[in-house]
């Protein structure tokens, strides 16, 4: 899955992008080295767990190294497994860089950083009272779809379809592509209300209120940060 954008070459090295995939992959490379009972602690402590923050909220003290609000921020650059990690930076690297050549790199860190700590009160208003713990940067990535929706319609995306033993690419504009991935977030997130919660997020290990929260507001806090504006004179320097 590639956007094909060659009329319009990133302007600027994506320092901010690079630097989030770097982080990421550093936790998740420190995450590998603690044993199973050490790391579950370790999300205990870093992850949103939501009904800590529900007690935090009604001014009960926590006794965790960090104020439970803080795990807004902290709960984006943990991942459960490989697999987890890999997609997310892979569609970090792929939507990113666009967003940030638009944005610049300080309000695209603002940008993706808000996405992600809306996303995640998204994912904690329907499990108020859930204590699994909810981690990972897909609310901020679903941010930074979100807004490329809105800044890049037209654009096409190759992707790689799986029909049995072929594996056929196909040029899919943005809107239909990621505008379908919302759609199918905002249904599994409707269908998932009275799921039992499993680890990291619910239904099945996907926190999908978060993702379909993450969109929404990543389509809001774009426009708003200047993304839709004709004025490229100086804004990717920011």
């Amino acid at each position: 899955m590639v956007p094909l954008r060659d009329k319009n070459p990133i302007k600027i090295t994506p320092y901010v992008t690079y630097t989030l995939i770097a982080i990421n992959a550093l936790f998740f490379l420190y995450e590998l080295t603690l044993p199973p009972s050490q790391l579950e602690a370790f999300f205990e402590v870093f992850a949103i767990v939501p009904k800590e923050f529900t007690l935090s909220l009604q001014g009960q003290g926590s006794i965790d190294l960090i104020p439970e609000p803080l795990t807004l921020i902290t709960s984006q650059f943990i991942h459960a497994g490989f697999l987890h990690v890999g997609f997310n930076m892979w569609f970090l690297w792929i939507f990113g860089n666009n967003i940030e050549e638009e944005l610049g790199g300080g309000k695209f860190l603002l940008f993706y950083l808000g996405c992600g700590a809306l996303a995640g009160l998204t994912q904690w208003f329907f499990s108020a009272q859930s204590d699994v713990p909810s981690l990972g940067a897909s609310g901020a990535i679903a941010g930074v779809m979100g807004a490329y929706i809105l800044k890049f319609p037209d654009v096409e995306i190759l992707t790689v379809i799986p029909l049995g033993f072929f594996f056929p690419t196909f040029r899919i504009p943005a809107i239909w592509y990621l505008g379908f991935w919302f759609l199918q977030q905002a249904v599994s997130g409707f269908a998932s209300l009275n799921a039992s919660a499993n680890i990291g997020m619910e239904n099945g290990g996907v926190a999908y209120w978060a993702h379909a929260g993450g969109f929404i507001f990543g389509a809001v806090l774009g426009p708003l940060l200047g993304l839709l504006s004709d004025d490229d004179n100086d804004s990717s320097l920011l």
